[in-house]
């Protein structure tokens, strides 16, 4: 369906190096490799690894090309608290590894204006940059210098246990800060499901519970708010539970009397929410298939 490849092309940040899979490096590594000769590869975004794991993830991939046209991967870091030696293994992965995957993106943590522009000055032109800021009071000042200093913004959606979630009011207000904001964002955490719903927070057996957030409910709130959705409806959206709200067609996907086009989707993907987080990748689109919103892979047009 193209409505559908439009939403989410590209969109899956595989994250199996982090809780809950915490795969080794090797395991990772194959798993991505895989990921990307296959037909569901048009749904595959970038690698994600600390940066002070650099080299362990250059030994690891010796043995594998990026893909069978040899394209190099794309690859996110996630920045420590060494960001000189970071940015350090960062030119050293990236002058040794053309032919196999270059680190274009880097990911860091901040919490205040000055934290934001300190590191932002430290940080090369050539990187694309993503900060991680909380959202449990209004970020719009964030926001707003995350957009002056030309970076993206990103939001933790959940974690392993239940307080690592933030509510929806939460993340419906971080989500139309970015949109009023023009600046782009990510999300990560708790995200490899489709549809809000009770979930175990790990893979443990026994595991307890929480009340996970959709990936389909955000893309879909994200793409109204822009769209001119008010705060408590994009919240409604956050909270919808119910797999039937969702209408998955050719050329549209709605959710209850909203519908969005395929204009809407690709202005949501190149300007608001551009990609999530997952330490499964093939969770989220096993149960879009569960869920017969997705046919068995399609292919990017």
């Amino acid at each position: 369906m193209r409505a559908l490849n439009e939403l989410l092309h590209a969109s899956i940040d595989y994250a199996g190096l982090f809780p809950p899979a915490q795969l080794d490096m090797t395991t990772a590594v194959e798993n991505y490799a895989r990921y990307l000769a296959s037909d569901s590869a048009w749904a595959l975004g970038r690698f994600i690894v600390p940066a002070a794991q650099l080299p362990e993830l250059a030994e690891a991939a010796q043995r594998f090309r990026a893909d069978p046209a040899g394209t190099p991967w794309s690859i996110a870091a996630l920045a420590g608290s060494n960001r000189a030696g970071d940015q350090d293994h960062i030119r050293r992965f990236n002058a040794a590894h053309t032919a196999r995957g270059q680190v274009d993106t880097l990911e860091l943590k901040a919490s205040s204006t000055a934290e934001i522009q300190r590191s932002m000055a430290e940080i090369p032109r050539q990187l694309q940059v993503y900060v991680e800021i909380p959202i449990d009071e209004d970020p719009a000042k964030l926001i707003e210098e995350i957009g002056r200093r030309g970076a993206r913004a990103k939001v933790r959606t959940g974690g392993v246990t239940r307080d690592a979630f933030p509510s929806p009011a939460q993340l419906a207000r971080f989500m139309a800060r970015c949109v009023a904001s023009g600046v782009p964002f990510k999300a990560t955490a708790g995200l490899h499901h489709p549809v809000r719903a009770e979930y175990r927070l790990t893979y443990e057996p026994g595991a307890p519970t929480g009340r996970m957030f959709g990936f389909l409910n955000l893309f879909i709130a994200a793409a109204l708010l822009r769209a001119g959705l008010n705060l408590e409806g994009a919240e409604q959206v956050l909270e919808e539970s119910n797999p039937s709200a969702f209408q998955v067609e050719e050329n549209a996907i709605g959710w209850r009397e909203h519908k969005l086009s395929l204009s809407n989707l690709k202005q949501l993907r190149e300007q608001v929410l551009i990609s999530f987080g997952s330490c499964s990748f093939t969770e989220p689109l096993n149960e879009l298939k569960a869920l017969h919103l997705l046919q068995p892979w399609p292919q990017q047009a």
